[in-house]
């Protein structure tokens, strides 16, 4: 153990760049996902023997030794070792000050539940407006359906005019689709529209972004690597940048993306829609604040209000605001209940459902 916490940028390094692995990539696909579960953990794991959450853990570290977690191959034309350190040096002025901040008023936080395809009117328009009540000052809805500009209209009448609306096109639209769609959106403000189109389309994006303006244009959560990010940024093809804490390989990689954000003065809003999301990401969205951008203006980061009851160290937000994690390591650790349900095809859970496919 102390071999891998004590040298996780040479942990990290060593498992991206194995030469029997990246024949299968480079930094491409399951195996590199699989390589970013490995590195999650070994974090995990270093925050848990050092009795901190991982966001002070990271938010501790002095710049030099941030800089040398980050693999600089194939970014280094964007993002050099010694531009990295300057901005790590320059967000140390004020650190702890943040971090009192942090921990008195928690990070900004925006509600993807209201908006989900499918939900009827009444329901979209009850859940935008609880969510409001909430203490949320920004929610998403889905949108790349038939009924896109009814359904926006609706959540606006419902909010206000003083809320902020994302809609997320999950990939849906062409780009011969695309810019008509969001233009017919306009009227009724959206915020930033999320993947509208393919996320490998750098120059596509770039163009919709360019034709819709001042509509803004965020993506993110299904970039696989950090070249292509970097891309993405040098292309002009975005105005705000969605990490994911499991696409890439793992904390080192997002480390590297928050940099290239930082250089190119790039809000981070990550992604935190599935199943842990919303634990793991949170302790990079607050090392961000802290010793990265030192801001959360212009930054929000997504909640999804369903299955942290999974979890050991749960997410926990109320006005709208995450509130920082005190348990030492990732908050990614399930329940022990959980793992034992759901194990699959024996658990319990799966023998339910097998039933009752059975009967049926």
């Amino acid at each position: 153990m102390a071999d891998i916490v004590t040298n996780l940028g040479g942990f990290s390094a060593g498992l991206t760049g194995d030469s029997q692995l990246r024949w299968l990539g480079p930094d491409k696909g399951v195996m590199h996902m699989a390589i970013g579960a490995v590195v999650n953990a070994a974090w995990d794991l270093a925050a848990k023997l050092a009795g901190q959450p991982l966001w002070r853990l990271l938010a501790d570290m002095t710049p030099e030794e941030l800089v040398a977690l980050v693999d600089f191959r194939y970014i280094d034309d964007a993002l050099t070792p010694a531009e990295a350190l300057n901005i790590l040096r320059a967000a140390q002025p004020g650190r702890a000050e943040r971090i009192a901040a942090l921990l008195a008023d928690g990070y900004p936080a925006y509600a993807t539940t209201p908006g989900w395809i499918g939900y009827s009117d009444d329901k979209l328009s009850r859940l935008s407006r609880q969510a409001v009540s909430d203490g949320f000052t920004q929610i998403k809805l889905k949108v790349g359906g038939d009924a896109d500009v009814r359904r926006l209209a609706l959540a606006r009448a419902a909010v206000g005019p003083d809320v902020r609306i994302a809609v997320d096109a999950n990939q849906r639209w062409t780009m011969a689709e695309a810019i008509p769609a969001i233009q017919a959106l306009a009227p009724y403000d959206p915020y930033w529209v999320e993947e509208p189109t393919s996320p490998d389309e750098i120059l596509g994006l770039a163009e919709i972004r360019q034709a819709v303006s001042p509509v803004k244009i965020a993506t993110g959560e299904h970039v696989a690597n950090r070249v292509i990010f970097k891309q993405l940024l040098q292309a002009g093809a975005l105005d705000f940048l969605q990490i994911d804490a499991s696409r890439v390989a793992g904390v080192n990689e997002n480390l590297a993306i928050l940099l290239l954000a930082a250089k190119f003065g790039i809000p981070v809003c990550p992604h935190a829609g599935g199943v842990g999301l919303c634990e793991m990401v949170q302790h990079l969205a607050m090392f961000d604040f802290i010793a990265v951008s030192g801001t959360v203006t212009g930054r929000v980061l997504e909640y999804v209000d369903h299955l942290h009851g999974h979890f050991t160290d749960p997410v926990r937000v109320a006005g709208g605001r995450y509130h920082a994690p005190s348990a030492p390591g990732f908050s990614a650790t399930l329940r022990p209940e959980s793992l034992r349900d759901y194990q699959f095809p024996g658990g319990p859970v799966w023998q339910r459902i097998g039933t009752t496919v059975r009967s049926d």
